[in-house]
């Protein structure tokens, strides 16, 4: 049976935060479903939501709760039926979606890589011995500290905008931020440079849009299968299992990047302490339709290598 799609007399609606890197993942979910079913702009409606991690702005993510801050709310307007989809950063995304809901549409995915951000464009060589960065990323302090442990590293949190601000206030001498996110904002006015995953390993899920669905929402399903890249897919499918393997969140030192090749799967794995103090790797190269067994296999394999203290910070309470 064909579906009824949205109009502007009964939109579909659109959940996102409301900074303008989510609204602007936001724009290019609606506009990718635009042109795939040929409607205006006003069939579509998007709300912004605020979660907790947009709300509490002055304490570290890890002491208001690891998993779900920025979804939580989204998600709960979801199934009451407030709004039809959710655009989320997939590396915001828990491993687990609440009953009744489904995760299974991917944009294309963007550059996976960090950048380093300093005002005059400088590189991660040419800070001096003790020069202060600011991130909130549990990840990205951790393997700085394993590889710079000479920097004094503070809790930098806020949207592009913010934190450039900060920059410029002296708070600190650079930053890290996404490089999919600078792309997606267009602001090719920040000074950065691209961090190569062999030097710095990404975020699982990093630079790729998921968009969450009711699961028995049929219009829905239907019209995100038209938007969904399968190779993202495919890509997540490994690294997210692995993270789950690791029970992890978007605040534990863990990164990890899925590549295809030839009919291949290759992921790239490493967990940290969170003082850099430590750290393991893993690689693995699978067939594609083996992606997400290969990843918990790595990810037992990292479990199975670490010292017995290694993952006391791992599990993350809500």
């Amino acid at each position: 049976m064909a579906i009824t799609l949205p109009s502007p007399a009964s939109p579909l609606k659109i959940g996102t935060r409301g900074s303008p890197l989510a609204l602007a993942q936001a724009h290019e979910t609606r506009s990718r479903l635009m042109a795939a079913f040929d409607l205006p702009e006003a069939a579509f409606e998007i709300v912004v939501i605020k979660t907790t991690g947009d709300r509490v702005l002055d304490r570290p993510l890890k002491e208001i709760g690891g998993k779900g801050l920025f979804t939580r709310e989204i998600e709960e307007d979801m199934l009451s039926g407030k709004i039809d989809i959710a655009v989320h950063s997939m590396k915001d995304m828990p491993v687990e979606q609440p009953a009744g809901l489904l995760l299974d549409t991917y944009l294309p995915r963007e550059d996976v890589r960090d950048a380093f951000v300093t005002l005059d464009g400088g590189t991660l060589a040419d800070l001096p011995e003790g020069a202060v960065v600011g991130s909130s990323s549990l990840r990205r302090r951790a393997q700085l500290a394993h590889r710079r442990p000479d920097l004094k590293l503070v809790e930098f949190r806020g949207n592009v905008q913010t934190r450039m601000k900060k920059l410029g206030d002296g708070v600190a001498e650079a930053t890290f931020l996404a490089m999919a996110g600078l792309n997606r904002l267009g602001m090719d006015e920040v000074p950065r440079t691209a961090i190569s995953p062999e030097d710095m390993l990404p975020a699982v899920a990093q630079g790729c849009i998921g968009i969450e669905r009711r699961a028995d929402d049929m219009r829905a399903a239907e019209m995100l299968a038209a938007i969904h890249d399968g190779p993202s897919g495919q890509r997540l499918a490994c690294e997210r299992a692995y993270l789950a393997a690791l029970d992890g969140s978007c605040e534990t030192p863990i990164a990890g990047l899925a590549e295809l090749k030839d009919g291949t799967v290759h992921l790239r794995a490493e967990i940290l302490r969170p003082d850099g103090s430590d750290v393991l790797i893993d690689a693995e190269t699978a067939p594609i339709e083996d992606a997400a067994k290969m990843g918990t296999e790595v990810a037992e394999r990292l479990r199975a290598r670490a010292p017995k203290d290694f993952f006391s910070w791992l599990t993350v309470q809500v």
